[in-house]
């Protein structure tokens, strides 16, 4: 079983910063991609990033490119996302999620394990 427990939500100002974490447990990480997905209330939940554990290869949604970055710490099994230049528009529930079959994927089905998410709320 895996558990993945984000943290560090909240509200910020637009053009703010905010830093999500997301703390893996249950298993080994070296092989699985792991992805940041959002969803705004109505919408359909959206791809945010996503970087590969074993080659640090990254991939980000057309809507973050170049405001957002998404990281790992192997020792402590811990996935981060920064988040510059916060807009509006990015307010939602940020998930965590791993996905144990090989190459970074786009589409939140293809993701096995998730977090309960943490809302951030932009103000402009």
């Amino acid at each position: 079983q895996v558990q993945l427990v984000e943290s560090g939500g909240g509200l910020v100002q637009a053009g703010g910063s905010l830093r999500l974490s997301c703390a893996a447990s249950g298993r080994t990480f070296r092989s699985v991609v792991m992805g940041w997905f959002r969803q705004a209330p109505g919408k359909e939940r959206e791809f945010v990033a996503a970087i590969a554990w074993s080659d640090d290869s990254t991939y980000y949604g057309d809507s973050v490119k170049g405001r957002f970055t998404i990281s790992r710490d192997n020792a402590k099994n811990t996935v981060y996302l920064q988040m510059n230049s916060l807009k509006p528009e990015d307010t939602a529930v940020y998930y965590c999620a791993a996905r144990t079959g090989n190459g970074i994927r786009s589409n939140w089905r293809h993701y096995d394990y998730w977090g309960q998410g943490t809302q951030v709320t932009v103000s402009s």
